[in-house]
């Protein structure tokens, strides 16, 4: 699949590809293996949970006045 052993997961196709796949733009990565780039979606939603709880990035509560 990828000669440079790199890897990313193609957003409008839903698939993983190697270098030669859907413009930058229109995926996540690189990754180094197959199996990484399989889950960059569940990677990116436990991401977002982490920061979405994380205290120090939680400022929500100084926007009530």
């Amino acid at each position: 699949m990828s000669d440079s052993g790199e890897y990313w997961f193609c957003l409008k196709h839903h698939t993983v590809e190697g270098e030669d796949g859907c413009r930058n733009a229109d995926r996540l990565g690189p990754y180094a293996t197959q199996a990484e780039a399989a889950r960059a979606l569940e990677k990116v939603e436990e991401r977002n949970d982490e920061w979405d709880n994380d205290p120090a990035w939680n400022d929500d509560e100084d926007l009530e006045d």
